[in-house]
This record gives structure tokens, sequence and C-alpha cells, in this order.
């Protein structure tokens, strides 16, 4: 078995794109060898700035020889027949086979194809692998037709140490790759996987992603711990970072203390967003006047002149955003309000400061569902909620919105409620977000999110496919995960048509109904990590308008553990049995049959037990369904199990009687009947 090597060898790649290119060209390469009949034991991609690798493992030499069978025509069949068949398999008639059959005797061709060399398949898929990454942006360069990320200088590729005669666009492959930039650059050959790796290392570039993610990790700590302080982990900005340099070293800096009167997420986010650097805390937790810069080379004076280079840079950035701070706390956030008027939301939505009445009037809606809420102090927050988006902190370091309104609101006076809702009503931003549990914060969240869903969806700006634009998915989820988490129970069919009266001055349709159903997909995504079946919440919705997100909730558990019994789930096959029947004789009849029987033309006794039962259990049901009680309605009607088989045993539905026929099929109704007040069975799959 033999080893495939390939690597693409180009300007610097953004670190934004370099794990999913990996990952794609290890995929098309994986998918191109499998297509080809080429399995393999192991395949791995990697990436750094200036590269892209893949490693294939356990390769065949060759293809495997293959034999088709075909059957051809009756052997005497018309001599064009013949031909025609020996044209189609590239045979000649002494070739071919004469087998019997009880049909007769048949030709039969059996047509060997001599598999190929693995070294003469590669070229063409490797080309077509490398043709087909999927890059966001890619660009072409000099007179070259090729599009790439970056301008490709060099393709090495190998294949059990043979040169693969690989051809793409105006590059041949070899043998040979390059080190680093500046410490190394000068050309190698390599044999092979293991001394492809080793000399890069020997030549100042770490292959692996998650190994310079490690470097600078262990470095970063150490230098931190040398001055009694700890690195503020940041994983995006440490992955960030690896892609960014081929040898991690890394620097410690100082800068100002006094510019610690700046809130520290300020700080972070000036170092982090510019200049990639990694703040570092004392032992009271709070923010130092430190900061790891990881540089892409050993310098000979020990990174002196790089870390005061970039001490002069950051100290820049940072008077910047002491400069931000200071003016903006000269303007109160509600004498920023009307500059929204000058911020376009959208441009059929109209402006942030129409926007803004909007989520202050769906708070005063919202308010009267959160326990706990003050209306007063939810309607201020909505008004001041985006204010610090005229700020020139935020118009520089757009991650700090709602941040920097807390900070501002606080030097203002508002009450903390009020500041720590501004902060909090973009949350949560995803599943791993944090959700506000606040009331105020809470209300304003809500109100914020529902006006964006309700106002897209009257002007049909829906999400399609992929393509979300917009973030409404994030949005619902969001006011999902506010709602469940909260325990809110909610009415959101009544809160959207609120939510849509405040867009009167616009013509659009909406259809509340539609951005529930919205709700549903959204709902099913969120609790797959959770074990709950997506058809169990399709069931629940199914019943009409369930709006209550709770409510349904206590009626997918109830559902679940009314088909994990036996009864529940030998039920559901006796609910679908009557609910088919109905189907078809109604449809038949062209009549309904939802009316109660007529007790007076049961003549089994299994019916008379059936409708004895029914009537028993639907009291019982009703009663369960008046306190929300789901489970004990569905435990109530798993108790029709047992009268319901008898019933299927012993009884024919279609008897001869038309009238006796008529009252059976009114029986089955209430069995669906009984069964449709809680959940939508036939929503259930399997």
């Amino acid at each position: 078995m033999a080893e495939l090597l390939l690597e693409l060898f180009s300007e610097e790649i953004p670190a934004r794109m370099q794990a999913k290119a990996a990952a794609d060209l290890a995929r098309l390469v994986g998918e191109g060898l499998k297509d080809a009949g080429l399995e393999f034991d192991r395949l791995e991609g990697f990436a750094t700035a200036r590269r892209l690798a893949v490693v294939v493992d356990g390769l065949p030499a060759a293809q495997l020889d293959t034999f088709e069978e075909r059957r051809g025509p009756r052997v005497g069949a018309p001599e064009k027949a013949v031909e025609g068949f020996l044209k189609s398999t590239g045979l000649s008639l002494d070739q071919l086979e004469e087998r019997e059959s009880d049909k007769g005797a048949f030709y039969y061709a059996v047509i060997e194809t001599r598999g190929r060399p693995t070294i003469e398949v590669l070229p063409d898929l490797l080309s077509a692998a490398v043709s087909a990454l999927p890059w966001p942006k890619p660009m072409r360069w000099g007179a070259y037709s090729a599009r790439w990320v970056r301008p490709l200088h060099n393709i090495l590729c190998l294949f059990n140490g043979d040169v693969v005669p690989l051809a793409w666009e105006h590059l041949r492959a070899n043998n040979q790759t390059f080190g680093h930039r500046f410490m190394a650059p000068a050309a190698f050959t390599v044999s092979g996987f293991d001394d492809y790796r080793a000399k890069l290392k020997n030549a100042y570039v770490v292959l692996d992603a998650a190994e310079r993610e490690r470097v600078i990790a262990k470095d970063a700590a150490r230098l931190a711990s040398n001055e009694g302080l700890t690195l503020i982990e940041d994983p995006a900005l440490l992955a960030e970072v690896a892609g960014l340099v081929e040898w991690p070293e890394c620097l410690i800096g100082s800068f100002d203390p006094g510019y610690l009167d700046v809130p520290q997420e300020a700080l972070i986010s000036a170092m982090r967003s510019h200049q990639k650097y990694f703040s570092l805390a004392g032992s009271d937790g709070r923010m130092a006047p430190r900061f790891i810069v990881v540089a892409n080379l050993r310098a000979e004076d020990g990174g002196r002149m790089i870390t005061a280079g970039n001490e002069r840079v950051l100290g820049a950035r940072l008077s910047d955003a002491k400069f931000f701070w200071d003016k903006d706390r000269e303007k109160s956030l509600e004498s920023r309000v009307a500059d929204l008027e000058k911020i376009i939301f959208h441009a059929k939505l109209g402006t942030v400061r129409e926007k803004v009445e909007r989520v202050i009037s769906l708070t005063r809606e919202i308010a009267a569902f959160v326990p706990g809420a003050d209306a007063a102090l939810a309607a201020r927050a909505a008004l001041l909620a985006k204010a610090d988006l005229t700020t020139e902190m935020v118009g520089e370091f757009a991650d700090l919105q709602g941040l920097m309104g807390r900070y501002y609101a606080a030097h203002d006076g508002e009450d903390p409620a009020v500041a720590t809702a501004i902060e909090e009503h973009y949350s949560p931003l995803g599943p791993g977000d944090r959700c506000p549990s606040d009331p105020v914060s809470v209300v304003v969240a809500l109100a914020d999110k529902i006006d964006t869903l309700v106002g897209f969806f009257t002007i049909d700006e829906k999400p399609t496919g992929s393509k979300d634009p917009y973030a409404l998915r994030r949005a619902a989820l969001g006011v999902i995960r506010l709602v469940l988490e909260n325990n809110l129970r909610a009415p959101l069919l009544a809160i959207f048509e609120k939510a849509r009266a405040l867009y009167t001055s616009r013509s659009e349709t909406f259809d509340a109904p539609a951005l529930l159903g919205f709700f549903a997909d959204r709902l099913k995504v969120h609790l797959k990590e959770q074990n709950v079946r997506h058809d169990y919440i399709a069931a629940a919705f199914g019943r009409g308008n369930e709006d209550d997100l709770n409510r349904l909730m206590a009626r997918v558990d109830a559902l679940s553990d009314f088909l994990a019994s036996d009864d529940g789930a030998n039920l559901l096959i006796a609910y679908r049995r009557a609910a088919n029947i109905l189907r078809i004789e109604e449809k038949k009849d062209g009549i309904s049959y939802n009316q109660a029987a007529d007790a007076a033309l049961f003549e089994d006794t299994a019916e008379k037990e059936l409708a004895a039962r029914l009537g028993e259990i639907s009291q019982q049901v009703e009663a369960a369904l008046a306190r929300e009680d789901f489970t004990a309605a569905g435990q109530s009607a798993a108790g029709l199990r047992q009268p319901v088989d008898r019933f299927f045993d012993d009884v024919t539905v279609n008897a001869e009687n038309a009238a006796l026929r008529a009252n059976r099929l009114k029986l089955l109704s209430g069995i669906r009947n009984l069964l449709d007040r809680q959940w939508d069975l036939s929503k259930i799959e399997g």
C-alpha cells in the first residue's frame, strides 16, 4: 500500500478560510479516490498561512480489475440484433458465451476492464479537486485564467515517493516545497509525508494548526505566569492567530496603566480586532496593563524590537479608545436617540428610530407575560437600547454594541435594570450564548427579536435554503430560548399580530401562522440535541395554532410518555386504522361522520363497551386538558386500547346495513376526535 502527498503552495491564505479549505480539499480528494475505486486507510488535511496539504495512506498501486457481465440476444436471433450487441460490447462473436436458461439459450458477454496504475489515475482527479475548492472570494492573477484564493506558486505531489504528473493551469507538480518566508525561504525536496513534515519543521514551519495553537497557548501561559498574570482565554483569537503564523513566537509587552480607566471590554476589543493581541489579567481577575503578541519569526534580539514596535502601535489604538470613551460620555444616551433617524434599519422597514418606537410599544404588550417585569423600565430600556450605535466607540468597535450602552447608561444614572437590559437585549446570539433572565432584559430582548421577525416576514424576506441574510433563524431561536428558559406563558400569535399592527403605514400582507411554522422548524432544530423527536413537535403543533411554547413542550413530553407505553403505542396503530377507514369512507360517501353514535343502533357487545369507555375516558381527558395536565390526559386516553382492540377484532365496520355502518363510522370518529384533542398523531413517523 502506498502514500499520496499533495501540497498547494501559495501567497498568504486568510486565516478564517484555512480550516475549511483544508477540510474541503481533503474531502474532494477523498471523493475522487473513491469514485475511481481507490480505497484508502487514512486521509488528513493541513493548512498554514501559505500552504494546503493532504496526505492519504493505504492506497493501492493500481485499480482493481473489473468484470461486467451482459446478457445479449437469443442464440439464433436475427443477425442485426447480434451485430448491435457485439458493437455495444466491443467483442467478436467468438468471444461471447452461450448459456442455457429456462427461456432458451442466450449470448453473454463478459467484459474485463484492467485497472489502471494509481499514478496514472491521480492527475485528473487531483486537478479536478484543486479546481473545485469552494473559496468565498477567488481571484485571478497575471495572465492566467485560473481562479484561486491567492496566487498559487507551486504544487508538490508524490505517490509512493514518485512525482505525480499533475498539471494545473501554469503549474506542473514536483517534489519540492519551501520553508518559512523569512527564516528558510529556499526550496528543498521531500520523499514522503514524514520527511515533508520533519523538513518543514527544520525550515521553521509547523504544519499542523492544532500544534500551532498548543504552542501559542503554552508559551503565552508561561510568559503570563512569569509575570504573575493569567491569559484571558479567547479560543477564536487563538485559532485565528494560529492561521496567521507558520512559526509562532510569543512575546509579552506592556501599555500605559492609565488606559485601564477605559472599560476593559473596549481595551480587549481594540487589542483583539486590530492587533490580534492576547489580553492578560491579574490575580484579582481584572485586566492587567500587559499583552501577548505572537510573532511569525524568531528574532535575533529576543524580540525586543518587535515588542517595542507593537507597544507603540497599541498605544495609538488605546489612545483612540480612551478618546472615544471620554468623548461619548459628554452626551447622554437619551440625547442620542434622535440621531437613530439617520440610520436605516431596512429600506422597506424604515429607520432604527422607527424600530425603537415599535419595540417600545411591544414591550408594553410583552411585559404582562413576564413575571416581575416593570413595564416602565422595559420601555425606558427599549428607548435607549440602540442609542450606542451613534457613539464613537461602537462606530469603531461594532462588537461592543449593547455593552457600551450599558456603561453609558450607568454613567447617565439610569436604573441598573435598564442598563443591564441595554446590554442583554441582543442576547442570546447563538446556542452557546447565555440567555437573559432579568425580567426587564427578557422583555426588551423578546420585543426586539419579534419586531425584526414580524417585519421581515411582512415584506416577505424569509430565509431560503441556507441563506439567511438577516439572521432570522437566530432571532427565532433567541425567542424560543427566552420563552422556554424563563418558563414564560406567552401567546405568540397574539403578540405577532400586535407587532404587525405597529407597521400601520405599510400595505404588505403578514401571515402569523406561517411565522409560527417557522418557529416550529427552529424548535425542532433546537431540541434535536436533547433527542426530542421532530415528529413529536410536529404532532403537538399540528393540533392547530398552539403558540404557547411551554404548553407545547408539555404536550410533547406527554406524547413521549404516551407512546413509550404499550397501550399508547398500540392505540396509535388503532388510531391510524380508524383514521384511514374514515378518510376512505368519508371521501367515498361525500359526507363527514364526525357526529355522536346512536346507542340504540349498537348490536355487538364490543361496540357497546367501546362507546361506554369512550364516554368515560372523554370526560377524564377533558378534565385533564382543562387543568393542562397533558400527561394525565394521555394516560386516560391509553385506557381505550383494550376496548378498541376488541372492537376491531369482533366488529365489522362496513356492515351491509347502511344505518349500522354509518353508526360504527361515527364511533370511529369518536376515537379519532378524542386523540386529536391533544395531538395530531398523523404526524408521527414509523
